[in-house]
């Protein structure tokens, strides 16, 4: 035998130890990505400033523990102190959750363990935090730990004054005296159908409203949100691995569907009568934000009718509980909330508020005085508004997060008086800012575009005094990431490249278009960590491609409105002539071979990509789609849809069933079993179909909900292995 022929027999042989030995890098570097959650694990996290804005005080875990403990940073010294644990209080037992804390935190996306949230008294001496649903308080100076009464406590928070505790458990409002250990409930007539304190479905997933009470300034009252849930049509959710449990109960408004019944109260604090806040809540049945806050400033309140094209917000009297309004907006197409702003900002004494709108085209932040009249706009239309930061009345600014380029977030400092506005971050990536109470120091962090992440405490004049400690792992390697803009299109898109690694330039690769696509959310970002599992989807052998399309945020409101009752035509145009015109500026793009792949909106739209254009893909994955929107929740579908009676041919061009006989292409559908968002009901629905009408499909049921595989490291790893064997046997034969 020949030299060569050995040699060539010996490389035969090594083959699959080979290739098995580089499926086991692969899978190494996936499960690094997965168990530190993308290297984010072990970064600082819920940060807050003591009122003196001398200490910060966060949550953070281990940088493959996802168990929360808690921090303080001294700015002064720069020494970091844990103040306390879970495994402390617990005594090293599980936590164990209640259905409603499960609830509250797949509606908050929350995946760590341990201390997932804190309050800090406004004296700033003591902490409150939850564990398996009780109550604890810690004394920031000795560290000493007191458990409160009852249990299944939901939303616990400081009275402003420190004196008390308010929670909600068994679907009343309670009040804890702090001096005296006892706990009082303000409220009373809960059942399965009617509660007090607690925010509602769509609230807490859609409006991301998640409080459902709220103490007066001088800490003697609270308001708080009775919800009626009784024609609300209730949905059952059964644990596939036990059952002989019996199903759990979720109220669930589908669109077209009866919502929840809201009205709010004030009640004091000692117990007593509740008097209920006037208002027309038949027209404007939406509860969207409630603010009650600065001294001097009345509670306020935005209520807005089902459509979300009429807003009115409320100055109520807590006494009389009269209203009156401050201003309104309409909408022909529909309202945005600027959610998570914390908007109506009131000012001291209550004599002005912040306020943002879109009624020029874009979003701009305005200061109104107490009528709510306007005083002035504070930002142009053009200024690129992504977020309120905060606010610093004694230097007379507030800080805002913009940026013309939607693909960066910046933070400017802009005057309340009025005139230009400064930048305070330049590099290009994502920035955000924490105001101190003070308004002397701030937190700033960031996450850019060439991979660096971090938190640092600012002086107001942009010094950085300390950075916040850190225990995050380092990414071996870092996506190898292009953002550009299409041209020769009908218009131009923002998109990002992700290319592997060993990228081979004059190789044409096939093409995976990771895609979301739906309103409110844009996928393209100059954080380049963003990237990571595209990076490794992409070593895999592929380009790695997302496109922002109409419909999306942070480009006008023209360009989102524009899907107004069809929410696929305009997505799925706009994704495929984004694609072909990348695949004009880059050869190395090979559009023969396109897969598609998507999670909830973006599951339906990998659907809905599948079926209707197998032209340009030859394969998809839809991961917890949204197969009818008529079986989708009322706030966010019939913002932009309509109700189904005043939209029935949108809601028929809109829904993946519609089309479900054309499949020619081979389809993965992914689903959690116990889902209570998009419920599995919408793949059943979309395998029957398909099944019925004789077209092949692939499912891979999940054992978890809507975030299914998000927090156990194994389970995302099978899923993805899983998701890269399906699209290697489909687009690299």
């Amino acid at each position: 035998m020949s030299p060569r022929s050995t040699l060539l027999l010996l490389v035969l042989a090594l083959a699959p130890l080979l290739r098995a030995a580089d499926d086991d890098a692969r899978l190494r570097h996936f499960r690094d990505l997965a168990e530190t959650r993308n290297y984010s694990l072990g970064r600082p996290g819920a940060m807050r400033f003591t009122p003196d804005g001398a200490t910060v005080i966060f949550l953070r875990g281990g940088p493959r523990d996802p168990v929360l403990r808690l921090y303080e940073f001294d700015l002064a010294t720069k020494q970091e102190r844990e103040l306390v644990t879970p495994a402390q209080i617990l005594g090293g037992a599980d936590e164990q959750l209640s259905v409603a804390e499960k609830a509250r935190r797949e509606r908050a996306r929350t995946t760590a363990k341990g201390f997932t949230r804190f309050d800090l008294s406004r004296d700033g001496t003591r902490l409150l935090v939850t564990l398996s649903g009780r109550l604890y308080t810690v004394d920031r100076a000795t560290r000493r730990v007191t458990a409160l009464p009852g249990r299944n406590w939901l939303d616990p928070r400081f009275s402003p004054d420190g004196t008390a505790v308010a929670a909600v458990a068994n679907g009343e409002l309670h009040v804890i005296d702090l001096a005296t250990n006892t706990d009082l409930a303000l409220t009373a007539g809960a059942t399965a159908t009617l509660t007090h304190g607690a925010a509602e479905f769509v609230a807490q997933e859609e409006m991301q409203r998640r409080e459902g009470y709220w103490w007066s300034p001088d800490s003697q009252s609270l308001a708080y949100q009775e919800t009626d849930e009784s024609m609300v049509e209730t949905r059952y959710i059964a644990d596939p691995l036990h059952p002989e449990a019996a199903p759990l109960p979720f109220h669930y408004p589908h669109t077209g569907s009866p919502n929840a019944v809201v009205r709010l109260g004030v009640i004091a604090r000692a117990g007593g009568a509740t008097r209920w806040i006037e208002w027309d809540r038949t027209r404007l049945p939406y509860l969207a934000t409630v603010t009650w806050r600065e001294p001097g400033a009345p509670l306020t309140l935005l209520v807005q009718d089902r459509a979300q094209q009429d807003e009115h917000l409320l100055a109520a009297d807590a006494v009389t509980g009269t209203t009156r309004e401050l201003l309104r907006e309409t909408d022909a197409a529909w309202l945005n909330l600027d959610r998570g702003a914390g908007l109506p900002r009131w000012l001291k004494g209550g004599r002005q508020f912040l306020w943002t709108t879109e009624r020029r085209g874009d979003w701009q932040v305005e200061l109104h005085d107490a009528s709510g009249a306007l005083v002035r706009e504070l930002t142009p239309t053009t200024f690129g508004y992504h977020g309120f930061a905060g606010v610093d009345e004694a230097a007379g600014c507030v800080y805002l997060q913009a940026s013309v380029d939607p693909v960066d977030t910046q933070v400017w400092r802009v005057p309340l008086a009025g005139g230009p506005a400064t930048a305070l971050t330049t590099a290009r990536g994502r920035h955000d800012l924490q105001v101190s109470e003070n308004g002397k120091v701030l937190i700033h962090s960031f996450s850019l575009l060439d991979g660096t992440t971090g938190s640092e405490v600012l002086s107001a004049s942009g010094q950085v005094l300390a950075t916040l400690p850190s225990v995050a792992e380092s990414p071996s390697d870092l996506p190898r990431l292009e953002l550009t803009r299409t041209t020769g299109g009908e218009r131009s898109y923002y998109a990002a490249i992700v290319r592997p690694h060993a990228f081979v330039p004059g190789k044409k690769y096939p093409v995976i278009l990771s895609v979301y696509a739906g309103p409110h959310i844009t996928v393209v970002s100059s954080s380049l960590r963003a990237y990571l599992a595209d990076q490794w989807t992409a070593d895999q052998g592929y380009i790695v491609v997302r496109l922002d399309g109409r419909g999306t945020p942070l480009r006008g409101r023209e360009w989102q409105r524009v899907i107004r009752g069809n929410l696929i035509d305009i997505a799925l145009h706009d994704q495929v002539e984004g694609l072909q015109a990348l695949g004009a500026q880059y050869p190395e793009l090979d559009l023969t071979r396109v897969g598609v792949t998507g999670w909830s909106f973006g599951g339906y739209f990998a659907a809905m990509a599948t079926i209707r254009r197998p032209d340009v893909f030859r394969a998809g994955i839809a991961g917890a789609p949204v197969v009818t929107w008529e079986n989708y929740d009322t706030y966010y579908t019939e913002r932009y849809m309509g109700l189904p009676s005043e939209n029935p041919a949108g809601y028929r061009a809109s829904s993946v069933l519609t089309y479900a006989a054309q499949l020619k292409r081979p389809l993965l559908l992914i689903h959690g079993l116990t889902d209570d968002n998009v419920y599995v009901q919408h793949t059943f629905q979309l395998a029957d179909a398909l099944y019925m009408a004789g077209r092949p499909y692939e499912f891979m049921p999940m054992l978890g909900t809507h975030m299914a595989g998000s927090s156990d490291p194994v389970v995302r790893m099978r899923e993805e292995e899983r998701s890269m064997a399906f699209f290697n046997r489909e687009l690299k034969p």
